[in-house]
């Protein structure tokens, strides 16, 4: 029995997937930290109200990403076995419930912009700042829907490299609006956030019509036609709602979570806020390497499952993935403990929000190793495999058992300094590692869900 596979169309696939995926999400992140750094260098309560709206956008991406991810884990297996029309009708299903998702946030916020907002933050300023930008972003966010779940079909046969060209599109588009309406160059007026938001927004709009057009007209292993939308099979949205209700489940929990962390620093002070706001888009933009491990890691352990491969297979395959992903992970933590002072320097804010990013990014650093191992295991192989539940029931104790409620005394009850309960809400990162270890190598998670 082999320790680790020989295979190199594994390792081939896995390092296309993964570094194409990667680029995707590291352009996709760049949109925001585009908003981010420009609206830094213009003013700070800007730079808090965007990162509030953020917040909502966050969630909204996890439940919609979580929705394509459910119909990867099946779409997988069935494109292992070459069942092409099932993966087809798996889109259409996930599509309804997208903009299902994305139509019902854009009337909520619509409705009620304000106490959106001061769910973050209480301070007046700030949420003003949110308003101007969530009442033109929120326009963006059917398109993104459509685009999600378009791509997420793309990926189940391997065609991603369209995602990562339409997300270089989509930045060129961003930045070059950013640069004109945010400062009003060119004899534009001067727009703030608002330039933020139609830029964001503009680019949003014509990644959704590249990527459907590209989806419609030019891929042709999969064959998506308009009318396969409108297709309607009742024994499969049973097998997607068993998937993918879990994964729908755990994204939005760790979505809340983590608007949940912004909820407990904005009320702790503007500095904290601010910081955590720099911090985290250069922490996600690292992340994006694990994030990438982990969705190709899902495609191929799926289509792996659906081609019969045998145990022994399975387990080198796993052995594999494990030892790539602590690799990953300690390369990503030395690139961020390097490069935080040159970012930190980009910023103009003031010297209290420098020093506390720092410490952030600091703990960030060694977050970045843990996290890398544990989450492409369990949303990458464990989920990708068949068992979606696993994960859910780990994040329901550690986080809403265990981080969240300790950060909230750290921050409210025992007065704790910021960095205290910075490394609280990330301490989950550490400790799952220890569940998804003994989870993966107990093989359990191998589920057929093909009919």
């Amino acid at each position: 029995m082999k320790l680790f596979t020989s295979d190199r169309t594994f390792y081939r696939s896995f390092w296309v997937l993964t570094v194409t995926l990667m680029l995707e999400q590291a352009v996709i992140l760049s949109v925001n930290l585009a908003d981010n750094i420009m609206l830094g260098r213009f003013e700070e309560h800007a730079l808090a109200g965007v990162a509030a709206v953020n917040q909502i956008q966050f969630v909204l991406q996890q439940v919609v990403y979580a929705v394509s991810n459910g119909m990867i884990i099946l779409g997988s297996q069935y494109w292992g076995q070459g069942r092409v029309s099932e993966v087809r009708q798996f889109a259409a299903i996930a599509m309804r419930v997208a903009l299902l998702i994305t139509l019902a946030l854009f009337i909520a916020v619509s409705i009620a912009p304000v106490q959106a907002l001061r769910l973050f933050t209480p301070d007046a300023l700030i949420i003003e700042q949110g308003v101007r930008y969530l009442s033109i972003i929120r326009f963006s966010y059917v398109f993104f829907g459509i685009t999600a779940i378009l791509l997420g079909t793309l990926r189940i046969a391997e065609s991603v490299r369209i995602a990562l060209v339409v997300s270089l599109i989509s930045l060129l588009i961003n930045c070059s609006i950013n640069y004109v309406l945010i400062f009003g160059h060119f004899g534009f007026p001067t727009m703030g956030v608002q330039g933020a938001a139609i830029g964001t927004l503009i680019a949003r709009v014509i990644e959704c019509g590249i990527v459907a057009i590209f989806a419609l007209q030019r891929e042709e292993r999969i064959r998506l036609r308009i009318k396969d939308f409108f297709q309607f099979n009742v024994a499969l949205l049973r097998d997607f709602v068993r998937v993918a209700t879990p994964v729908i489940l755990t994204q939005l929990l760790w979505g809340v979570s983590n608007a949940l962390q912004t909820v407990i620093l904005g009320h702790m002070s503007d500095v904290a806020i601010a910081a955590q706001s720099i911090s985290s888009n250069i922490f996600l933009l690292l992340k994006v390497a694990s994030v990438g491990a982990a969705s190709s890691a899902s495609i191929l352990v799926g289509r792996a499952i659906g081609e019969n491969k045998t145990m022994d297979e399975m387990k080198a395959y796993t052995r594999t993935l494990q030892a790539l992903f602590l690799l990953i992970g300690m390369v990503l933590g030395c690139a961020l403990f390097i490069i935080r002072i040159p970012m930190l320097r980009i910023y103009r804010i003031s010297d209290a929000t420098r020093t506390l990013a720092n410490q952030y990014m600091l703990i960030q650093s060694v977050v970045l190793v843990t996290m890398s191992y544990q989450m492409p295991v369990n949303a990458g192989i464990i989920r990708g495999g068949g068992d979606t539940r696993f994960i859910m029931i780990v994040d329901l104790i550690s986080i809403w058992g265990i981080v969240l409620p300790l950060s909230f005394l750290a921050a409210f009850v025992w007065k704790c300094a910021p960095v205290i309960v910075i490394m609280l809400l990330n301490s989950d990162q550490v400790f799952k590692c220890v569940p998804a270890f003994v989870r993966v190598n107990s093989y359990k998670w191998i589920k057929k869900l093909t009919r």
